[in-house]
């Protein structure tokens, strides 16, 4: 599909609105809430397909035609992204999620595009992609809640289990080399603010360059600034 590199198809907003009216919010309530999962959607629904939107506009800007991203703890909103990558530049992308509720209720919701999400491990990727999207998953407060409230600057000295906190500090590490280690160079790392740190950190233990984007671009759900950040070669005006 041919189209403008400032906005998305007319084509593509359509189908992001489509994917987000055959959602079963109901079944995702309980995912995302431990209850007022109902409100939560009401609320959520609109912001989520309209920031979803500017970010994929962004990304259609510096990705691409023909490769391949790999979507680490993807959901309902990595989908107008996920969509844009798809239908417009025809790229491949593999969306990961261990939620397997969220899972089934994105493939009920995805299954007229070739889109589907994979309940299983990020790791279990093969092969090499130019796009890492990881976003809100190495600060997830569910999974690391000792090193979560550090990366918000929350963080109280008197309560901190440190062993607990270097597990966690290690997971993270590990997950970054498995997900960094399968992204070629030159490459783009879709990511918050929050989680920058450790994107560079591994780009400084492994020697190799990066440029953070100076703009920031806010999400729905969390809350987090996203930022794209270059890997390998920099080229200029990025």
């Amino acid at each position: 599909m041919k189209t403008s590199r400032t906005k998305l198809a007319l084509a593509t907003r359509r189908l992001v609105t489509e994917i987000y009216g055959r959602l079963d919010f109901g079944a995702l309530g309980p995912v995302y809430c431990y209850e007022g999962g109902d409100e939560f959607w009401r609320t959520k629904r609109g912001p989520c397909e309209r920031l979803g939107n500017r970010v994929a506009v962004v990304l259609k800007r510096k990705l691409g035609q023909a490769g391949r991203s790999l979507y680490v703890g993807a959901g309902v909103a990595e989908l107008p992204a996920l969509i844009m990558e798809t239908v417009e530049l025809g790229r491949k992308v593999e969306p990961y999620n261990l939620r397997r509720a969220e899972v089934a209720a994105l493939n009920r919701a995805c299954h007229l595009i070739p889109l589907a999400f994979h309940a299983v491990d990020a790791a279990k990727a093969k092969g090499r992609f130019d796009h890492l999207w990881i976003v809100s998953v190495l600060n997830d407060p569910e999974r690391f809640k000792n090193l979560s409230p550090l990366s918000y600057g929350r963080g109280n000295p008197l309560t901190l289990d440190p062993e607990k906190f270097d597990k966690e500090r290690r997971i993270v590490r590990a997950l970054v080399a498995c997900c960094m280690g399968k992204l070629a160079r030159p490459g783009l790392v879709t990511t918050t603010t929050e989680e920058v740190i450790w994107i560079a950190e591994w780009c400084h233990r492994h020697r190799v360059p990066y440029k953070v984007g100076k703009r920031y671009y806010p999400t729905a759900l969390v809350g987090d600034p996203i930022c794209f950040i270059q890997i390998g070669k920099i080229l200029a005006g990025c």
